[in-house]
């Protein structure tokens, strides 16, 4: 017999007997083995429940926590001029974010990054700290390349780069207000830029990659979708016509002081704008000019008097009327009129003029009694067809419509003053536009600011007829008058080309009627002008050191643009052949041949 064992119990000696021992042992490694049982058939069950119940969602979570769908930036497309010149490209750039998730834990290395991002630490670690539940934090926009290297360099848990795409503007100012521009994000925003937005803006691609659990994204893993960069924009502007008329104007608003000008150059042939500028003007470039008053294209937005280049349209419906012909005599004696007791009068007495007299010394006498001998219907009418008092559907942002009042029916004062350009208000595309019909022979063609290379130029050119090729013609006879020796428009002429046009002087509106001391210059003209190629307005707003007169400060901005455009654009000079054949004249005269 075994012996019995002893041992204590609180203080007092027992005995124990071995079987007693040994059955306890045997539970205990009874009870183990069943807990490591139940451990193998849990890691087993959840085995079985990760590989094959829902083996699929467990992988969807595991590669969400690797895999992300991110989008592929898609370029917008380029603009570019009749000739295919840049006017205004997508380059392909980075952007600088951050996953607050990851750098959270790593604030003290974004220091380094806040100093190459001139941001301020402090502000930007609480930047963090405030979405920290966020993924995703743009830290820089379209940074430079270099900048990107740099703050890559740091290498900076959580810190990443993300491809995109930013607009350059190649021509800067000098073709802001047509071409605008387009925000940050690639949505236009002024000019053709929103105008074609639908057209130039790219759709972004998608692809998977995997990221790290740094979130740097280390390799692609399939494309989803491509994407598809936009549409390139071929506009009718002609960029060396846009930079000559841009030096131009600006030169003569610092000369005269001027507080703003517009010009316009349309192509006689199409209606296309081959030019147009305004000052002052912005570099596109660069963000911090981009406010609203600089950037609105006020030949197309801004609205004015038009002052005496109106007679030429007033003179066109007398002349439609069949009451009056060119050679008719107007009688301007004493240089003033009263109509409904209102006085108009002109510089001085010019005494009995003939049409062509009446546009040369620019009467406002003498035109406002050819227009009260016509019917007020045919007056108006001819205005309404001209195109004033609407838009010319040139597609461009904020086009203004102008004024054209139905008084002019009832009043004879207000038909009086329309004839010499008050009491109207029109854009300097408007205005252009009207003149670009007395150059076609009548035929008034749509504006277009988008070049149609492959489109119907037949259907283009028809257009459509407001005055008859005579009318339209007789016009331009007199018009040459306007910048002859004894003409307001000497200024205006371009050497070896005939020259038509007329000056405009008008007393600028303002609250409560129209200031003495401040003008609009103006002067709208065609060359050559017995068979026109081009025609342009330009508009001076305010002159402000001494010169006013629209002879003096407007048609040399146009003598000076379509001098270059006639070498630019390659129109042979018509006034060499006329002077030899005067020159011949006067030699066989003088009975030397």
């Amino acid at each position: 017999m075994k012996p019995a064992l002893k041992a204590y119990k609180f203080g007092k000696q027992v005995s124990l007997d071995s079987r007693e021992i040994g059955g306890s042992l045997v539970w205990r490694r009874l009870f183990a083995a069943v807990i490591f049982v139940l451990l193998a058939t849990a890691m087993l069950v959840k085995a079985l429940d990760m590989q094959i119940l829902h083996s699929e969602f467990f992988e969807q979570q595991g590669d969400a926590r690797q895999l992300r769908t991110v989008a592929i930036a898609a370029n917008r497309g380029d603009i570019v001029d009749r000739n295919g010149e840049p006017l205004a490209i997508s380059a392909p750039v980075n952007s600088i974010w951050v996953n607050p998730k990851v750098a959270i834990e790593h604030l003290d290395q974004l220091v380094q990054v806040a100093e190459l991002l001139s941001l301020d630490a402090i502000s930007l670690k609480q930047k963090i700290n405030d979405n920290a539940n966020r993924e995703f934090l743009y830290l820089k926009r379209q940074a430079s390349p270099e900048l990107a290297d740099k703050v890559m360099a740091l290498k900076v848990p959580g810190i990443a780069l993300q491809n995109e795409y930013r607009r350059y503007y190649p021509s800067g100012e000098v073709a802001a207000h047509v071409v605008g521009f387009a925000d940050i994000d690639d949505n236009g925003q002024e000019g053709i830029e929103l105008a074609y937005d639908a057209w130039l803006k790219g759709h972004p691609g998608k692809k998977r990659i995997i990221r790290d659990r740094l979130g740097r994204a280390f390799d692609d893993i399939e494309r989803i979708k491509s994407a598809q960069p936009g549409k390139t924009l071929k506009l009718s502007i002609d960029k060396r016509l846009q930079y000559v008329t841009y030096r131009a104007l600006k030169a003569a608003v610092m000369k005269h002081d001027a507080v703003a000008g517009s010009a316009v150059v349309l192509d006689v042939s199409s209606g296309d704008v081959l030019a147009m500028v305004n000052q002052p003007s912005f570099n596109v470039n660069d963000r911090k000019q981009l406010q609203p008053q600089a950037t609105r294209n006020r030949a197309v937005t801004d609205v004015f008097e038009p002052g005496s280049t109106m007679k030429p349209i007033t003179m066109a419906a007398a002349l439609e009327s069949g009451r009056w012909k060119p050679f008719y005599k107007v009688e301007t004696a004493p240089g003033y009129i009263y109509v409904k007791g209102n006085r108009i009068k002109d510089h001085k007495n010019y005494g009995d003029l003939d049409l062509g007299g009446v546009l040369e010394k620019s009467s406002n006498v003498g035109i406002s009694k050819i227009a009260l001998a016509i019917d007020p219907e045919q007056q108006w009418s001819m205005y309404k067809k001209m195109g004033f008092g609407m838009v010319t559907s040139s597609g461009f942002p904020g086009e203004a419509s102008g004024q054209l009042s139905l008084d002019a029916l009832n009043n004879d004062f207000v038909r009086a003053s329309l004839a010499f350009g008050y009491g109207i208000s029109v854009t300097p595309l408007q205005l252009a536009h009207a003149y670009s019909a007395i150059a076609a022979d009548g035929v008034l063609r749509p504006v277009n600011f988008v070049y149609d290379e492959d489109g119907d130029k037949d259907a283009r050119a028809a257009g459509k007829r407001v005055m008859s090729v005579n009318t339209a013609r007789a016009l331009r006879k007199m018009l040459q008058r306007v910048t002859s020796d004894d003409g307001t428009a000497k200024r205006a002429r371009v050497a070896n080309y005939s020259v038509a046009g007329k000056t405009g002087t008008v007393h600028k509106f303002i609250a409560g009627g129209y200031a003495e001391d401040r003008y609009l210059s103006i002067f709208a003209g065609m060359v050559p002008a017995v068979n026109p190629e081009l025609v342009m307005v330009v508009m001076i707003d305010e002159p402000r050191n001494g010169e006013y007169f629209g002879g003096l400060v407007a048609a040399p901005v146009f003598s000076q643009v379509m001098s270059g455009a006639m070498r630019l654009l390659d129109i042979a000079p018509d006034m060499v052949a006329e002077k030899q054949l005067m020159n011949a004249a006067l030699v066989i005269k003088d009975g030397k041949v």
